[in-house]
């Protein structure tokens, strides 16, 4: 559980960097980026070794109802991370979407796999988004939202969301647990 906990500790650590040490981030100049952006990645992999390795108590399994919502979920959480809020005519105000989205992904998990590996993973990039909301809007209260857009491109994109999740789900079935029951 050691590899994910400092996963989950590097990727919150990598993106708080810029808001909570800007002084230092800038300091490092374009370097800052790649730097950030390996961070990243190492995170990923001890997440994902992590999780894998790991074999926590249980406290409550995937059902079909579970799996049924959390896909549902699932589809808000990828038109959250496409660029239709901002585009659109439904969302367009909405200050933080792909934020939004990582949270709902985290929820959706959390949902159908009750073991303590998840809480961790989960919960913690769950916990992660919204202290990344909280932090921002901290950072720089003043926004302005995009001009309003149409509402085809919320139907555009809502709509290659669910072709992603088609998409995700089969390649997820074939790494790990089948996506749809």
């Amino acid at each position: 559980m050691l590899l994910l906990i400092l996963g989950v500790l590097l990727w919150a650590g990598a993106h708080f960097f810029k808001r909570l040490m800007p002084e230092k981030r800038a300091a490092m100049g374009d370097k800052g980026k790649g730097a950030v952006a390996i961070a990243i990645v190492v995170s990923i992999v001890l997440m994902v070794l992590g999780y894998r390795m790991a074999d926590g108590a249980v406290f409550w399994g995937r059902s079909p109802a579970m799996v049924g919502i959390n896909n549902l979920i699932l589809i808000f959480a990828l038109y959250f991370t496409s660029p239709g809020p901002s585009k659109g005519a439904i969302f367009y105000k909405m200050r933080h979407p792909m934020l939004t989205g990582f949270a709902l992904w985290a929820i959706a998990h959390l949902l159908v796999n009750g073991d303590v590996e998840s809480f961790i993973l989960f919960g913690g990039l769950l916990v992660w988004a919204l202290a990344e909301m909280a932090i921002i809007n901290k950072a720089e209260p003043n926004w302005t939202p995009p001009a309003k857009g149409a509402i085809a491109k919320d139907g555009m994109f809502f709509a290659i969301s669910v072709l992603l999740l088609v998409i995700i789900g089969y390649i997820h079935g074939l790494l790990g647990p089948a996506a749809f029951g």
